[in-house]
C-alpha cells in the first residue's frame, strides 16, 4: 500500500508524512493538513470489529493513516495506554442511543483524541530527540485534555490559552492546576480570539526554533482519532442507516465521523448540532457563508466558535476552498472566504444541522431527566434537542446521540435548571480545592509572543 501523503487546504505548501503533519499542526500557508487519500476499511474488517475492544479498533483504524510510520507492535501499546476507559452506550427509547464519551480521565469526549495524540507526539519527538512546545487554544474541554494527556512529558511542555469569562470553573481548574510542564494563559477575549493568536503564532519566523506544533483540532493527529468511535457505536449496534447527533463548536467531532464515513462506515446521516453560533446551519441552507462575530455566548461554552477552524475541512472534502485573508505578518483580516463552493447537493444529503437556543437546552435537558433519568449536560443537550428536531420529520432508523462531557463539569448549570448537584465522577473529585495558577493576557498576539520567547 502506497504511503499516505498530507497537503494543505491553502494548496500552497508541500505534501509532508503523518509525522510532519502531526509535529508542525499547522501548514506553512496557514491551512490545515489533509490526506489526499482517505484509506478504506474493508467489509470484513468492520464486521470483526463486533468482537474487537475499542483499543484494537483505534489501533486498526489509525494504522490505516501511519501505515509505515510507526511499527505495530509500538501502535498497539500506545492504542491500549490511551483507551483504558469505559465507552458506554445507552438505550434512551427503541432506536435512540446516547453515547457517553465522558468516562476518559478528564470527563470529555476530548480525552479520545488528546491521550493517542499526546503518545504519538512523544514517540516521535523521542525518537528524533526533540523538545516540543504544544500552543492550545481552548473554549473548554480541549484544555483540560490536552493538559493531562502530556503532563510529565519530558519532551513536551503545554501552552494553552482560554477566554477569561468562557469556561466553566471545573474546565479552567483542569487546566490551572497542574503546573510543572503546563502553562496557562487567561485571555481577555472571546476562544475566536484565542484560536486566532495560536494560528499566528504557528507562521512566525522568530518563534521556528521553538518547535512550536498544536494540540487543537486544526492538527490532524487529533482529529483522526476521533474517527474511532463512530466505528465502535456501530460494531456494537450493528445496524446500517445509523443516524448520529453530534455536539459541534469546531468541527473537529463531525470531521471525525465524515473521515468514518469515507472510509466506508455506513452512516445515513450526520445531524449537526450547533448553539446559537449558527453560521453552519445557514451555509448549509443558503450555499453562502458568514463567520458570527463576535461570536454569541451560550451555555454549551464550549461551542461558542463563530468561525470553526474545521469547517475548511469539510468544505475540502467536498470539493470546495475556503480560506481566511491575511495581511503580511500572518494576522486574519477577513474571515471565512469561500474561493470554491462545495457541492452542496452532496453535502446536504450526508448532513443536516439546527441551532438550539439556551431556553430548548434547558428544557430538554429537564426534560430527558424527567422522562428517562438521564442527566444531559448543555453540550450533549444540544445535541439531543437537534436529533428530536431531525426525527420529527424523518425516519429515525437507528440514532446515536453523542454525549460530551460530564455533567458534573457544569454543576451550575444543573442545578438552576433541576435543581439536583451532579454526581461527581472520580476524575473530577477534590478538584475545587487544588489551588490554580495562571496568568491574564489581553488579546493580541504580540503579548503571547514574548511570553513564548521568555
Amino acid at each position: 500500500m502506497d504511503k499516505i501523503l498530507y497537503r494543505s487546504t491553502n494548496r500552497k505548501s508541500k505534501l509532508v508524512s503523518f509525522k510532519e503533519a502531526l509535529l508542525q499542526g499547522q501548514a506553512p500557508d496557514y491551512g490545515l493538513y489533509v490526506p489526499i487519500k482517505i484509506p478504506k476499511i474493508s467489509k470484513e474488517e468492520l464486521e470483526s470489529f463486533r468482537n474487537k475492544k475499542y483499543a484494537d479498533i483505534a489501533y486498526i483504524v489509525v494504522k490505516k493513516f501511519l501505515q509505515d510510520e510507526i511499527n505495530d507492535k509500538d501502535l498497539r501499546k500506545l492504542t491500549k495506554e490511551s483507551y483504558n476507559f469505559d465507552v458506554p452506550i445507552e438505550r434512551i427509547e427503541k432506536n435512540l442511543f446516547l453515547m457517553r464519551l465522558d468516562r476518559g480521565p478528564t470527563a470529555s469526549f476530548k480525552d479520545f483524541a488528546a491521550r493517542l495524540m499526546a503518545r504519538l507526539m512523544h514517540y516521535f519527538a523521542k525518537k528524533e530527540n526533540k523538545k516540543l512546545i504544544v500552543l492550545v487554544s481552548t473554549s473548554g474541554d480541549t484544555g483540560g485534555a490536552v493538559a493531562d494527556a502530556f503532563f510529565g512529558l519530558k519532551e513536551v511542555n503545554v501552552v494553552i490559552l482560554f477566554p477569561k469569562n468562557g469556561v466553566s470553573e471545573m474546565q479552567r481548574k483542569q487546566m490551572t492546576t497542574l503546573g510543572k510542564n503546563v502553562r496557562a494563559f487567561a485571555v481577555n477575549g472571546a476562544f475566536d480570539d484565542c484560536q486566532a493568536i495560536v494560528k499566528q503564532a504557528f507562521n512566525d519566523k522568530d518563534l521556528k526554533n521553538l518547535n512550536l506544533t498544536s494540540a487543537n483540532s486544526i492538527n490532524f493527529g487529533r482529529l483522526l482519532p476521533q474517527a474511532v468511535y463512530y466505528f465502535y457505536a456501530y460494531s456494537r449496534l450493528g445496524k446500517d442507516k445509523i443516524i448520529f447527533s453530534v455536539p459541534s463548536g469546531n468541527f473537529g467531532n463531525l470531521m471525525g465521523g465524515l473521515i468514518a464515513k469515507k472510509m466506508g462506515l455506513p452512516v445515513e446521516k450526520f445531524i449537526t448540532a450547533v448553539n446559537e453560533n449558527d453560521e453552519f446551519p445557514k451555509f448549509l441552507k443558503t450555499g453562502k457563508y458568514k463567520p458570527v462575530e463576535p461570536s454569541k455566548k451560550c451555555s454549551s461554552n464550549s461551542m461558542n466558535i463563530g468561525h470553526p477552524s474545521n469547517l475548511v475541512r469539510l468544505v475540502d472534502l467536498y470539493g470546495g476552498w475556503l480560506y481566511d485573508k491575511r495581511d503580511k505578518s500572518g494576522k486574519v483580516i477577513k474571515k471565512g472566504l469561500l474561493k470554491v463552493k462545495p457541492n452542496m447537493k452532496k453535502l446536504r444529503k450526508d448532513i443536516a444541522s439546527f441551532s438550539i437556543t439556551d431556553k430548548e437546552v434547558n428544557e430538554a435537558i429537564k426534560r430527558v431527566y424527567l422522562k428517562y433519568k438521564k442527566l444531559l449536560e448543555p453540550h450533549g443537550a444540544v445535541g439531543w434537542c437537534a436529533l428530536e428536531r431531525y426525527i420529527k420529520n424523518n425516519k429515525a432508523y437507528l440514532v446515536v446521540s453523542l454525549e460530551t462531557a460530564d455533567p458534573a463539569k457544569f454543576p451550575n448549570e444543573i442545578k438552576k435548571v433541576l435543581g439536583v448537584e451532579p454526581k461527581i465522577p472520580k476524575s473530577l473529585a477534590g478538584l475545587r480545592k487544588k489551588e490554580e495558577h495562571f496568568e491574564v493576557i489581553d488579546k493580541n498576539y504580540e503579548t503571547l509572543k514574548k511570553e513564548l520567547l521568555r
